[in-house]
């Protein structure tokens, strides 16, 4: 018994020196955010103002030359206007694997990190203030420009009271020299709430968009400097009912960046996406509505003030062409990062105004 307890003793203590004996990791991130849409009369989009606040400390450790980490923290989002000192809060808990090629995520961690390639016909843009969580994995290889990941995300857990709803998807790209391919793709499965006297459809929704397109920023002085053509499919089906609808179309886009002035221009023109929404609504798709038009152009013209590891901040005045009308929005955005862990390298950012100051 005397041994086992010492070899017991000796185990713990290999343990918690093995646990103390790592990096001590802390991030603080601060994202103040406002977007004014004016869709006045539109049939696919409504107006509104969207503003707030949300501030992320997170503590954790890393061990390996911090190739492996974990963190805990918390998300706190405090909506303009409000009466409330916090208005939504998220839990973070997560594991990080950063290795290249590879990087893994396990657990509840932030939305910023992993899928800010989606394009706004899967991920409109105020699920990155309202929904700033992911609740599963992601994996992905990355090597220079060239990366393909998978993963999920667990948006809603049955009860009585609420649907299971999780998200599944994969994206990568492919570049030879200044030509490359890309894809983006998602499946989005919702069920009906735990109770065998309410009877609901079950819904499989899948969107997927391969593109084709030209690269020059590398061999140029822009930041960005690319064009690509491509076709967006979707696969939705309401199972009670059982027939499949693949609404699918032309997407195109262009995207320019010079010394912090840009354009992003995305052009639309098919079939009527999110074949039900009018039954749920943002419920069941976390696009865009306004891809429910048949034709759609939107232009964003957007100065990057700075654009660094500690500080980002963006401007945009957008330009939207659908349903014969010009529509407008504004937008502003920033995160600003304290901590002592670098998640990328520095930037050398060129701004046409460093000069003046």
């Amino acid at each position: 018994m005397r041994n086992l307890f010492l070899i017991a003793v000796f185990i713990l203590g290999s343990f918690f020196n093995q646990v103390f004996s790592q990096n001590f990791l802390w991030n603080a991130n601060l994202r103040p955010f406002f977007q004014n849409t004016e869709f006045g009369f539109s049939k696919v989009q409504m107006p509104q103002t969207m503003a707030g606040v949300h501030l992320a400390p997170e503590v954790g450790v890393g061990w390996d030359e911090n190739k492996h980490r974990i963190f805990a923290g918390v998300d706190v989002m405090h909506e303009w206007g409000s009466n409330k000192m916090i208005d939504f809060s998220d839990i973070t808990a997560y594991y990080e694997y950063d290795g290249k090629p590879f990087r893994f995520y396990a657990g509840a961690f932030p939305r910023h990190l992993t899928l800010e390639k989606y394009p706004r016909m899967f991920f409109q843009d105020s699920i990155n203030n309202y929904r700033p969580i992911i609740n599963g994995f992601f994996l992905e290889f990355n090597s220079n420009r060239d990366y393909l990941n998978l993963w999920l995300d667990w948006t809603s857990r049955q009860t009585t009271e609420r649907h299971e709803a999780f998200f599944m998807g994969w994206s990568g790209r492919y570049n030879f020299d200044f030509l490359y391919g890309q894809h983006f793709g998602y499946m989005f499965h919702y069920a009906g709430v735990m109770n065998p006297q309410i009877e609901e459809g079950l819904h499989d929704n899948g969107l997927a968009l391969t593109s084709l397109g030209v690269d020059f920023a590398p061999k140029t002085e822009f930041e960005k400097l690319e064009a690509n053509i491509g076709w967006s499919v979707g696969l939705e089906r309401d199972r009670s009912i059982g027939n499949w609808h693949f609404p699918h179309g032309l997407v195109s886009e262009i995207k320019i960046e010079y010394q912090g002035l840009g354009l992003h221009n995305t052009y639309y023109r098919g079939k009527s996406q999110q074949v039900f929404y009018g039954n749920y609504g943002n419920k069941l798709y976390w696009g865009d509505p306004i891809y429910r038009s048949k034709e759609y152009n939107r232009s964003d013209f957007y100065i990057s003030f700075l654009d660094t590891d500690f500080a980002t901040i963006k401007v945009i005045y957008s330009l939207h062409f659908t349903e014969q009308t010009v529509y407008h929005d504004q937008s502003f955005s920033a995160s600003f990062n304290l901590g002592n862990l670098k998640r990328k390298k520095s930037k050398n950012y060129r701004h046409l105004w460093d000069k003046w100051f």
